[in-house]
């Protein structure tokens, strides 16, 4: 799974049929210490996540799984919207 930040959306109006009726965010990868990646990831909202929330991302087979059809061709789906994060930086 990945954190990461929801920094925008993306709208699609031609797609695979099995994407009719997805949200898609664009999200930005959190790695070491807190800091933003400079990579995105397109990921389906099963979760109903907006802009500036903090996200975990699952991929895959998961993916697929989480917005309930192995037949959706999606490699990244948001699955959590996350409240708070404490690392022990011991």
């Amino acid at each position: 799974m990945i954190m990461g930040r929801v920094v925008g959306c993306l709208w699609s109006t031609r797609k695979n049929e099995n994407l009719n009726g997805q949200k898609f965010l664009v999200v930005r990868p959190i790695i070491n210490n807190h800091k933003e990646s400079e990579n995105l990831v397109i990921a389906v909202d099963s979760v109903g996540a907006g802009k500036d929330d903090l996200v975990m991302i699952t991929q895959g087979g998961s993916a697929r799984k989480a917005v309930g059809s192995s037949e959706v061709p999606v490699d990244s789906t948001i699955i959590a919207i996350i409240d708070s994060v404490e690392v022990d930086d011991a």
